[in-house]
């Protein structure tokens, strides 16, 4: 399985912290943020890793990651987003490197307080169709949020006005590699991108999607200047900087 980071963005929330690099590359506590999602993965038995980044600053990612040797790694592979066309369209970036191969998305600015050794296991069992990794949240209009019924996703909503549930779906997916055609069939969203919750519901609708409920918490650390301090503080708290 791969395992594919998505390192794109402007960070526009974040200026003027982002004006002069990459969000990913800020520190979380004592490590730049673009470690954790990379360690997830690590830390799940995958060693095939993508970032895919975007922008002026790709170039630092390189420089600071190299070939992965800190992680254990053979090689990273890297990918390079044009523009600004949303998540789906940053993954359709990583066609090539994911072939034949199922894998695993992770949005690069979460962090997480354990680990998603169990829904990757899961999912390489998994015969066909995706996998979305949710949890409870205390804000879910800011999220994509999934309405279960039944034990299983009925639908996702992006950013609901009224919550159907508190269960956001969080930046980690899991995808066959038909994941490409339904993302190239995608229509742009109102913001002009091709959303990925639009890729979710996709699977929903054929009855091909499974989930999980991240057991520990969970940080989108740069949704916002406050978040990002957040994550700083529950990293050094909890002890998951020990990469």
């Amino acid at each position: 399985m791969k395992g594919i980071i998505l390192a794109g963005g402007l960070g526009t929330r974040l200026h003027p912290l982002t004006r002069i690099t990459n969000k990913h590359l800020l520190p979380v506590y004592d490590k730049p943020m673009i470690y954790y999602p990379i360690q997830m993965l690590v830390n799940a038995g995958i060693e095939d890793i993508m970032v895919v980044t975007g922008g002026s600053n790709s170039g630092d990612f390189l420089r600071l990651l190299g070939n992965g040797k800190e992680f254990g790694l053979k090689r990273i592979h890297y990918g390079y987003q044009e523009g600004e066309g949303g998540i789906a369209d940053a993954l359709n970036t990583a066609r090539e490197f994911v072939g034949d191969d199922k894998m695993v998305v992770v949005l690069g600015d979460n962090i997480i307080e354990k680990n998603i050794k169990k829904a990757a296991a899961d999912f390489k069992k998994q015969k066909k169709g995706a996998k979305v990794i949710l949890k409870e949240v205390a804000n879910p209009k800011e999220y994509g949020v999934a309405e279960v019924v039944n034990g299983r996703v009925k639908r996702i909503i992006e950013k609901p006005k009224n919550p159907v549930s508190n269960l956001a779906v969080i930046g980690i997916y899991f995808y066959p590699p038909e994941v490409f055609n339904i993302i190239g069939k995608l229509k742009p969203s109102k913001r002009g991108e091709l959303e990925i919750t639009d890729v979710n519901n996709a699977y929903i609708k054929r009855n091909m999607m499974t989930h999980e409920i991240l057991d520990g918490w969970w940080m989108d650390s740069g949704e916002s200047k406050d978040a990002l301090l957040d994550a700083n503080i529950l990293v050094k708290k909890s002890g998951a900087n020990k990469i």
